[in-house]
Parts: C-alpha cells; sequence; structure tokens
C-alpha cells in the first residue's frame, strides 16, 4: 500500500473529483463552485504543460458574453487563491502566469491519479521483461478507480480525456490477460476480471472470470456466472449482451466437463429441488433459450400448440413502468403471480426490469386469455393503479 507524502496535493480524477492535502480531504461547499472545480481539474490536468489564457477563458467562460474575459478570468483565479488558502493549502501563490500560460505552483508537489495511470502504462509498453510488464498492467488497471471526471464529462475536454482513458484502460486488461493467461494464472485471472466488471460494468469483462473458472475446474460456478450475466444485462439494461460475450460464454460453457459418475448420481444431481415444484418453472434467459429450441424441435414430430407470452407492467396510463423501487417491488409481485398462474410444464422467464417471457406447451389461444385474466386475479389488488400488457405469439415450428 503506498505511503502518501506530506505537503503533497492528491488529486482523483478517475470516479469523482477529490483533493486531499496531508491526508485531508479538500472537500465542502468550495468543490461545488463551477468555475473554481473546473479552474482546479484543468489546470492539476495539466500541472507539466499549463494551460493557455485563452484555452482556459473558452473552457470557464464558454460563450457567455462577458466585456472582458481576461478581466473576467483574473477575477476567478483570484478567488480561487483565497478559497485554496482557506481550504488549508500553504501560503503561496499558487497559480501563476508566464508568457500567455497559467500554471500550477512549483512549490506544492501534485499527485494525480490520471498522471500515475499514464506513466503505468507508457512503463509497461516499453519494458521488454514479461514480469514487469505484467506487474506495471495490473497497477496500472488498479489505479483507473473509473471514468474519468465521470461527473464533469459534459465538458469538452473531460469528455475527450475520458475515452482516451476509458481505450487505454481496456488496452490495459487485455494485454495484462494476455500474460495471465499463457502462465495460467487463472486466480489473477478471475480477480482482474471481477475488478474490471465492477469498474466498467456492462463491456463484456465477465468472459475473463468466464475463463478463470472453467480453466480451473470450477465448473458449477461458471454456469452460475452464465446465466446471472445475461439475465443480469436484460434486468439492468434491458438489453442482451453483445454477440462476442454470448458466443465466448457458450464457447467456455462448452469445456465444462464433469468427473466420472455413474447414471444414479448424475440423474440424482438432475432433479429439481422440491423447493421449485409448485407453479411454473421459472429459469435464466440462458435456459429460457435452451428449452424455446428444444420445444422448437419436438414440434416436428409432436404437433403440439405452444404460446410465447410477454407480460409488461405499465402504469395507469398503459405505459411501460420507469426504473426505481417500485418496479422492482412490483416485479416480485408479478413474477409470483404469473408462477402461481399457469402451469407446472410451463416456463417463465424475467426478461428485464417489469417484463417476464412465459413459455405455454400444449395449450390453446382461448387457454392464453384463461392465463391471462388468472395472471390480473393474483396480481392486481383493490384499487391498484397498476397493470399487466399482455403480447402472445403462436410458436411456429422452424424445422
Amino acid at each position: 500500500m503506498e505511503v502518501e507524502q506530506s505537503k503533497t496535493l492528491y488529486v482523483q480524477m478517475f470516479g469523482n473529483f477529490q483533493m486531499k492535502y496531508n491526508g485531508h480531504p479538500l472537500t465542502g461547499e468550495r468543490l461545488r463552485d463551477t468555475h473554481f472545480t473546473s479552474l482546479m481539474q484543468i489546470l492539476l490536468h495539466n500541472v507539466s504543460s499549463g494551460v493557455s489564457r485563452d484555452y482556459l477563458e473558452d473552457v470557464l467562460l464558454g460563450d457567455r458574453d462577458v466585456e472582458n474575459r481576461h478581466q473576467a478570468l483574473q477575477t476567478i483565479i483570484y478567488k480561487a487563491k483565497r478559497k485554496l488558502k482557506k481550504m488549508g493549502l500553504p501560503e503561496d501563490n499558487y497559480i501563476t502566469l508566464e508568457k500567455g500560460i497559467y500554471y500550477w505552483t512549483s512549490k506544492i508537489a501534485v499527485k494525480e491519479d490520471a498522471a500515475v495511470f499514464d506513466r503505468l502504462c507508457d512503463m509497461a509498453d516499453k519494458s521488454r521483461d514479461e514480469e514487469r510488464q505484467l506487474s506495471l498492467y495490473l497497477e496500472a488497471c488498479y489505479t483507473y478507480k473509473g471514468e474519468f471526471l465521470s461527473t464533469y464529462t459534459g465538458v469538452l475536454w473531460a469528455g475527450a480525456e475520458a475515452r482516451r482513458y476509458r481505450k487505454q484502460f481496456c488496452d490495459c486488461v487485455q494485454r495484462a490477460a494476455s500474460i495471465l493467461r499463457k502462465r495460467e494464472d487463472w486466480f489473477r485471472l478471475e480477480k482482474l476480471g471481477r475488478y474490471v466488471t465492477v469498474i466498467a460494468p456492462f463491456s463484456d469483462w465477465e468472459c475473463l472470470i468466464m475463463e478463470a473458472l472453467v480453466e480451473s475446474g470450477r465448473h458449477e460456478e461458471a454456469r452460475k456466472l452464465y446465466a446471472d450475466t445475461v439475465d443480469n444485462y436484460l434486468k439492468e439494461r434491458g438489453i442482451y449482451p453483445s454477440a462476442k460475450i454470448m458466443e465466448n460464454m457458450e464457447k467456455l460453457g462448452n469445456q465444462i466437463r464433469h468427473s466420472y459418475e455413474i447414471l444414479d448420481q448424475i440423474q440424482q444431481n438432475l432433479m429439481e429441488g422440491s423447493e421449485n415444484i409448485m407453479g411454473g418453472y421459472q429459469c435464466s434467459y440462458p435456459v429460457f433459450r435452451g428449452i424455446y429450441h428444444m420445444v422448437n424441435r419436438l414440434m416436428e414430430r409432436g404437433g403440439q400448440s405452444v404460446y410465447l407470452m410477454l407480460c409488461t407492467l405499465v402504469d395507469s396510463k398503459g405505459n411501460p413502468m420507469k426504473e426505481g423501487e417500485r418496479l422492482e417491488e412490483m416485479s416480485v409481485r408479478l413474477g409470483e403471480a404469473i408462477r402461481k398462474s399457469v402451469r407446472h410444464g410451463d416456463i417463465i422467464n424475467q426478461y428485464g426490469g417489469g417484463q417476464f417471457l412465459v413459455l405455454l406447451v400444449n395449450t390453446t389461444r382461448e387457454n392464453c386469455d384463461i392465463i391471462e385474466k388468472r395472471i390480473n386475479q393474483n396480481f392486481i389488488t383493490g384499487r391498484q393503479r397498476t397493470g399487466v400488457q399482455y403480447h402472445v405469439n403462436s410458436v411456429i415450428c422452424e424445422a
């Protein structure tokens, strides 16, 4: 763990913007001052090169109609110096102007996480020693704590830097993973995968965890991760994981092999738990998709009538419910109502926030209407204003 140096201003640009001096955070109302915060961000990110007066005016004043832009900038800097002194920094002329360029004072050392990240990446790229390369790439990955100035990406310069750092971070992860894969270091590959999926969610990094679990023989955990990943993408974003992640995870899933067992043991492991025996069969999206494929194949010779139903939570105006605690609560209730309303052999999947898929096997269109009424009876209580919107399609054999 790095020991912080006294008399050094530590600046965090990844994630939320923070400044710390002598172990104490410089926070409070002052950081909510837009001009002050914007000034500190761009100056401290460009400690070595400084920032030109014209560019600083553009960043801080934008297109506002200001009579004397130089004077307005000088006023902002004067107020910033006063605030810095009140925040506890040692007395100094914190911001200086030299030949049209503004600089942060050289008397107060600055350590910025983004600059550290840049330096680590550069050192790793130039190194010819694999062990040192891996160490530097991993250190760079763990230095990246989130999007560069995540709440300021609407600012042009900050948004451009955020994109640059995001790409650089992805490159570091891929290069570190490549070395770990080559060394079959599945423990550190899993650790890296779990870190990056939190820092950059919904970016397909779950493949790293899946690979580490499969290669280290933890097959049950790999299966659960596969199902949870697909469900999480659908529930949180209402989207499928990308074709790349689906393809990679299915490919890795196909590598899973069980140890030798007799048939009775295998059959026992395949049995459904008694706690799930009542009502319809609720499962993850990958399982639901596999069952759909299988039912479609069985229709070739069985002549069964199968329907796919989509149940969507709607508000009093008939619009899909929006994100929030209310949606989560109602989704739980709707899922329970559906499970109670369908038959033992019907299959259910929570497709996303407030949406459920139901595969109704060996039924008729008229029975689908009956099931809709049954779900409403189990779900709608009293003067409840939310309801359920239904769409039903016949499953057509694709053979």
